[in-house]
């Protein structure tokens, strides 16, 4: 099991516009599988190493990546994604570009979340036990503003009960997408 970080909020619209970058984002679910050099990065892409070096780069800057010295060989750097329980602020103490810049990455994350289901149901025939794993609830329950917060933390407490590190999973273990929306209804 992995031990639950403390949340650090992101306040910054330039953090979160570079995290709604088409190829960043790629490049950060393409680190959750593992360490990977520019040039790795960049036959999976599709685009030049110069390109990647960039964007890790970038997200290095912003503490989202960070090098692994102990892979390095030569010239060649490696890169491996900085475990955070990372939030946004509550919309009532959002900025306007703040405000804009979280729209922009919702709509970017939803977009990507449907096309992995997509694909899934796509490839769902040939996966075997696996092809059960879709696991949808149709929900809702009734809160005061309250009771959100609490809520919100009991899931995400949950899913922290059930992670395991990254360099240990079983040997027939799968990453799962878990993605929690909830809103009021209106």
């Amino acid at each position: 099991m992995k031990e639950q970080p403390a949340p650090r909020a992101i306040t910054d619209p330039q953090q979160v516009r570079l995290l709604a970058h088409p190829l960043r984002r790629r490049i950060a679910e393409i680190l959750r599988r593992g360490p990977v050099s520019s040039t790795t990065l960049a036959r999976e892409l599709g685009q030049s190493t110069g390109s990647t070096s960039y964007h890790l780069r970038q997200l290095a800057k912003h503490g989202f990546v960070e090098e692994v010295p102990e892979l390095a060989r030569g010239r060649e750097r490696w890169w491996r994604a900085v475990p955070a329980d990372r939030r946004l602020p509550p919309y009532s103490e959002q900025s306007p570009p703040m405000r804009e810049a979280v729209e922009d990455l919702t709509r970017l994350e939803l977009a990507n979340e449907l096309d992995a289901l997509t694909r899934f149901q796509e490839q769902r025939d040939g996966m075997g036990p696996w092809a059960d794993a879709l696991l949808f609830s149709f929900s809702t329950i009734t809160l005061t503003p309250e009771q959100v917060r609490p809520f919100f933390e009991e899931y995400i407490a949950l899913l922290y009960r059930y992670k395991h590190a990254d360099d240990d999973p079983p040997p027939d273990a799968r990453t799962l997408h878990a993605r929690f929306l909830a809103f009021p209804e209106v």
